[in-house]
């Protein structure tokens, strides 16, 4: 990859409408995006992605195969809640959250719903924010975490690379000597579930770090193969003088790697999260990087609030874990969607909280998966309903909708009363094929 894509060069402002609902950055590079128009432009990337304004934020992407950095813009205009700018009661100043895409019509990331009317996106690797894909909001958040104000969004693919040993029976496979699990939440861009990938398939994964070696999937798509591989996970065996680590089984070979997001040969330590960006593979199979950058980086000092969605690692009770490599005490936090006895290591939660003393200090946590077991998942869409075939076939912000299944609630409203122009609130629980299956639709 050219370094030259890593400068800094002009983002702005975009418009989205946020209010506040339960449900999911700053640094890199960035393209131009032309604000209002839905348009987003990559910078050593694939060209431009045509949305169409407020009813779709720049229209849907199945693979997100574009390359190099980009800033997208959305337009903005009434969502349908009833909730426009200014109606969130923000309340921190500091705020960050790092986690996976669980809404759009804003941006909905560990149960908070953030207004992205002033917020800057850098986006890495897609055109456009789409669900399930990791990403870090910065920007201010209320007393109870359901509402906030974005100041940067940002998001990159984890992962790029061949796959193999498919493992249906642990939904596991192997990418650039990562071990990636997937479950319930996983967001299938072009396929039905693992069991539509073929080992030697080349995919794109956007994921949370879990243990040394592991990343749990949040969004895969496949891709033409030939991309520069992309890797993100744990530094292990660091050899300065060398210049070389491992993730996972591979190594990483970084002596002519560019660092960037803050990160720098000083600051690059055994335990420290890193995505790298590399062009090819050296003799001895190690990856030769070309840049290394902190996976969304995290201000950790006293007072600094943070939401995060993660796999916990390091487990020793509630008062001693971690979540994305952050430590996090959840001794005295309002534990929902299961027992607190079912937390443990591999174990997926939600958590919020403020910093003291280099701990996160959580007041609250959400179960969101449990091996074996399972757990609650939701996306949700807000915005006008577009491309309208039938209740099987519409769209919202762009993400493609079927919400003709027997089971599906309307509210305020009955499945004849779809169309385009529509303001909606769509609910699901899975995405397959690129399609979320509806489980809620409600009348705004």
């Amino acid at each position: 990859m050219n370094k030259n894509i890593w400068q800094p060069v002009v983002l702005f402002a975009i418009s989205l409408l946020i209010g506040s609902c339960g449900g999911g950055g700053s640094g890199g590079s960035g393209g131009i995006g032309i604000a209002g128009t839905g348009t987003a432009v990559n910078v050593g990337g694939s060209g431009a992605a045509q949305g169409d304004g407020a009813a779709n934020a720049g229209g849907a992407s199945s693979s997100g195969a574009a390359g190099g950095v980009s800033s997208a813009a959305a337009a903005g205009g009434d969502d349908g809640s009833g909730v426009g700018s200014g109606g969130t009661g923000v309340s921190s100043a500091s705020a960050a959250g790092i986690g996976s895409t669980d809404g759009l019509g804003s941006v909905i990331l560990n149960g908070v719903r953030y207004n992205t009317d002033s917020a800057v996106f850098n986006l890495q690797d897609a055109p456009e924010l789409l669900l399930g894909m990791s990403v870090k909001v910065t920007g201010p958040v209320n007393s109870n975490f359901t509402a906030g104000t974005a100041a940067t969004v940002e998001s990159a693919a984890d992962l790029r690379g061949t796959v193999s040993n498919i493992d249906l029976a642990s939904s596991t496979f192997s990418l650039l000597g990562t071990t990636v699990s997937t479950d319930e939440e996983t967001v299938w861009a072009d396929a039905s579930g693992l069991s539509g990938i073929a080992d030697g398939s080349t995919l794109q994964v956007w994921g949370l770090p879990a243990a040394p070696g592991m990343l749990r999937a949040t969004r895969i798509a496949r891709v033409a193969s030939g991309g520069a591989p992309i890797l993100t996970g744990t530094v292990r065996n660091l050899d300065k003088v060398a210049g070389v680590f491992s993730i996972g089984t591979l190594n990483v070979n970084y002596a002519n790697a560019l660092f960037v997001g803050g990160l720098d040969s000083a600051t690059l330590a055994n335990g420290t999260i890193v995505r790298v960006r590399g062009v090819g593979f050296a003799s001895a199979g190690a990856l030769n990087a070309t840049a290394l950058q902190s996976w969304y980086s995290l201000a950790q000092a006293t007072g600094q609030t943070a939401t995060l969605d993660g796999v916990v690692t390091e487990y020793a009770g509630l008062a001693s874990l971690k979540v994305l490599g952050v430590p996090v005490d959840a001794g005295t936090a309002q534990i929902t969607g299961g027992p607190s006895s079912s937390i443990g290591n591999g174990v997926k939660l939600e958590v919020a909280g403020v910093f003291s003393a280099g701990m996160l200090r959580a007041t609250k946590v959400k179960i969101r998966h449990i091996s074996g077991t399972g757990g609650p998942s939701s996306f949700a869409l807000i915005g006008t309903v577009g491309g309208f075939t039938s209740a099987a076939d519409f769209k919202v912000r762009g993400q493609p909708i079927n919400a003709s299944g027997q089971n599906v609630l309307f509210q305020n409203g009955i499945v004849g009363n779809l169309g385009n122009g529509v303001k909606v609130t769509v609910t699901g629980s899975q995405v397959l094929n690129g399609v979320l299956l509806a489980n809620t639709v409600t009348f705004n």
